[in-house]
Formats: C-alpha cells, sequence, structure tokens
C-alpha cells in the first residue's frame, strides 16, 4: 500500500507540472523563457511568402501600374499649352523595388530592423523592381513626364541607392529627382517642391503617406477615415501598390508601438484582430 500512494502522490505532481500557467513557467524561467524576436518574425512567413511567390502579388501590381499609365495618358489628352509641365511622384520601397529579401533575412534569427543593417542592404544594391514598375517608369519618362522619386532612404545610402534604380534601368537617376530624406520621414515639404513646379499626375506608394492626404503620424482611426473620404482619388490620383509586410499601417495600432518587447509587439498586433469561432470548434 506505501508504494502505491508513493506512485500516486508522483503522479499527482507530474499532473500539476503539465498544467502550470505558461505565464507562470515563463516567469520562473526567466529571460530564457521569454518571447523573442526570433519568433516574433515568424509572423512576417506569410506576408513575405505572398509577396515573393503569388501570381495574385504580381498581377496587383501590374494593376496598379497600368492605372497609374491611364493617368499619365488621360493628363497628357487634357494637358494645354501654357501649363505646368507633369509628373509622377512615387516612392521607391515596396513601390517600385522590392526590399523582401531583407525581411525573409530575419526570419530564423533574433534580430530585427535596424539602420545599420538597413544601410548595408542599401548599399549592397540587390533590391529587385517591383513587377511592372520599370516599364510603367519608362513609359512615362517616353512621354515627357518627368518622375521623382520620393523616399525616406537618407543621404547615407544615396549612392547605393542610385546605384541600385541604374542597374534595374530606372530612369531619373539624378540628384534632381531622387529625392532623399533630409531628417524627416514626413514627405510633405518633398511633394510640396513638386508641385510647385510640376502638375502632378499620380501619386505613387505601398503607404498613405505616400500621399498627400495628411495621413503622417495619425493613429489607425485617423488614417482609415482620411482614406475614406478621399476614396474617389485612389485609382486615378493615388496609387497604391501592395505591401503586407511593414509599414505605418502596422505602428498605428498602438502608441508607443517601436518600444514595445516582442511579445508586447504580438499582443498589440492581436488586439485590433476580429475574429469568430463556431459553437463546436
Amino acid at each position: 500500500m506505501e508504494i502505491a500512494k508513493k506512485v500516486l502522490l508522483a503522479l499527482a505532481l507530474a499532473t500539476a507540472l503539465l498544467v502550470v500557467p505558461a505565464s507562470q513557467a515563463r516567469a520562473e524561467g526567466g529571460d530564457q523563457a521569454a518571447y523573442t524576436k526570433k519568433e516574433l518574425n515568424e509572423q512576417l512567413v506569410m506576408a513575405l511568402l505572398w509577396m515573393q511567390s503569388s501570381a495574385e502579388y504580381r498581377a496587383l501590381c501590374y494593376q496598379a501600374f497600368n492605372m497609374a499609365a491611364q493617368a499619365v495618358d488621360l493628363a497628357l489628352a487634357e494637358a494645354a499649352p501654357g501649363d505646368k509641365p507633369l509628373a509622377v511622384v512615387a516612392d521607391l520601397d515596396e513601390t517600385l523595388i522590392d526590399n523582401s529579401a531583407y525581411d525573409v533575412g530575419l526570419i530564423g534569427r533574433d534580430a530585427s530592423y535596424s539602420g545599420k543593417t538597413w544601410l548595408e542592404w542599401e548599399n549592397a544594391a540587390k533590391a529587385k523592381a517591383v513587377p511592372g514598375a520599370v516599364e510603367f517608369v519608362q513609359y512615362a519618362a517616353s512621354k515627357g513626364v518627368e518622375v521623382f522619386y520620393v523616399t525616406n532612404r537618407d543621404q547615407a545610402g544615396y549612392e547605393g541607392t542610385a546605384a541600385n534604380l541604374a542597374a534595374l534601368d530606372f530612369p531619373f537617376v539624378d540628384s534632381k529627382h531622387l529625392l532623399v530624406s533630409t531628417g524627416s520621414s514626413d514627405k510633405g515639404p518633398r511633394f510640396g517642391s513638386v508641385s510647385q513646379d510640376y502638375s502632378v499626375v499620380a501619386y505613387l506608394g505601398d503607404n498613405v503617406n505616400d500621399t498627400p492626404m495628411g495621413t503622417y503620424h495619425k493613429g489607425m482611426a485617423e488614417r482609415n477615415a482620411i482614406v475614406d473620404r478621399n476614396k474617389d482619388e485612389f485609382g486615378t490620383r493615388y496609387i497604391v501598390v501592395p505591401n503586407p509586410s511593414y509599414g505605418d499601417w502596422e505602428s498605428a495600432i498602438a502608441d508607443g508601438y517601436f518600444k514595445l518587447s516582442p511579445e508586447g509587439t504580438s499582443a498589440a498586433r492581436k488586439s485590433v484582430l476580429e475574429g469568430w469561432v463556431p459553437a463546436q470548434p
């Protein structure tokens, strides 16, 4: 009987250990059990897989640039003598050039975006062209429409960025048309510098901050409301290229988003999701 009691006690203890809450186990385990950047990076997989492999991503890119070409044609048809020359304003990253390889490089590693590694990526000049981007910019150039690259890459990466664009056969790769950040990620002043001398046919970007709608540093609800108020401009004056992997839409979901821990970031992302489960899953 004594042996039987000891066996039952051992089984009870083992069962109790199995049902210890994950939060308690994490606390007892210290930093080794903390949710890591490596784990958080796994959330990138589906978005990056879609961007790099799906026909649908390519189709949406071609659709965006087809609409941009139509906007150019319409503007040319309506232009009158004495009007300002025509121009297109386009973002670079995930609009005209594809940096998904940089993000894929984070998967499986306890690492995140940093200015140091991003500058290394810029200088490597290995970004590919987004499907349809080179053809569109070359088409605009052939029609006498100038394209201004308004990017939040900064001066430190200028040479690598220019080399990358030139290698991909983008025209207008010069200091007049390649407008990098000069200390602020607000593109408004650079938009203004172009529109002062040109009639801007269209704004192209993967981020609504790539348009002059006034969404810079706004929260999620306000960004969405601004887009709703300007819905008639999309597909004509504002052309959006798909990018589900990163952007200001992400940081807009929570105050102090970039200061959150990996676990806090994951929780913030999930907190804004609306879901449904069946009564008997």
